[in-house]
């Protein structure tokens, strides 16, 4: 069973109900404030019951149909496939510029530094995922800015879910709303905070803190980590 979503933030009237008549496979989810692509994803991913298969990619289609069909028929004996614009054979018919390159490398190193998941291109807006991985994982991602990548694959990997890295074909967006220096001081925090909470002593004693958290996160204008329940364990509140 295959199932398409298509998740928005504000939706212009009348916009996807043409759309959805024309495609019934689509729908949308509309939410009236911001809540980030993290936050949009996690929202989107609770569907996973009605697919064997889930996916996402960029919504400003940085990655084609045909690359994302390549993920689905890489699917076979692992749990989630990722593209990658980093492997040998991924084709780019724009690349990111240079100060982008530099900034996305110099992410994959604390990344792998952190949390040692041995994948390339871990942002890269392309993922397929089986169903029960998807569900097993859910309450654990939290993170609603564009760190959410971190969140779930890191996620994938402490459940003992595997991951396969395909090369991909992609496309650099010109005009892309995402803003070099701020958005990587949003996603080096969020991953910092991914790393704390799997220390659970360390995250304990820095809970004094959680106020400030909300506070940089908003001067930022970054959407705020979700919280897990009260009840749950550390690695329900990443």
């Amino acid at each position: 069973m295959w199932s398409s979503l298509t998740a928005a933030r504000t939706t212009p009237s009348g916009w996807w109900e043409r759309v959805a008549a024309d495609f019934p496979a689509i729908s949308a989810l509309e939410f009236p404030e911001a809540i980030g692509k993290g936050g949009a994803l996690i929202e989107g991913l609770k569907l996973a019951p009605l697919a064997d298969l889930i996916g996402y990619v960029d919504a400003d289609g940085a990655t084609p149909p045909r690359a994302f069909h390549d993920l689905v028929k890489n699917i076979g004996g692992v749990d989630c496939v990722v593209g990658s614009r980093w492997l040998p054979g991924a084709v780019l018919h724009v690349e990111q510029s240079g100060r982008r390159r530099f900034a996305s490398r110099a992410f994959h190193l604390i990344v792998q530094m952190l949390f040692w998941m041995n994948i390339r291109d871990t942002q890269c807006g392309a993922k397929v995922m089986r169903r029960e991985a998807v569900e097993k994982v859910h309450s654990s991602l939290r993170i609603a800015d564009m760190a959410f990548d971190i969140n779930l694959l890191y996620s994938l990997k402490r459940a003992g879910y595997h991951t396969r890295e395909v090369p991909t074909e992609w496309t650099d967006k010109i005009g892309s709303k995402v803003t070099l220096m701020g958005t990587s001081l949003v996603m080096f925090l969020s991953a910092v905070r991914i790393w704390l909470i799997y220390s659970p002593r360390l995250y304990k004693w820095l809970r004094p803190l959680r106020p400030l958290e909300g506070w940089v996160y908003r001067k930022l204008s970054a959407p705020p980590p979700l919280q897990g329940p009260p009840e749950a364990g550390p690695e329900s509140k990443v």
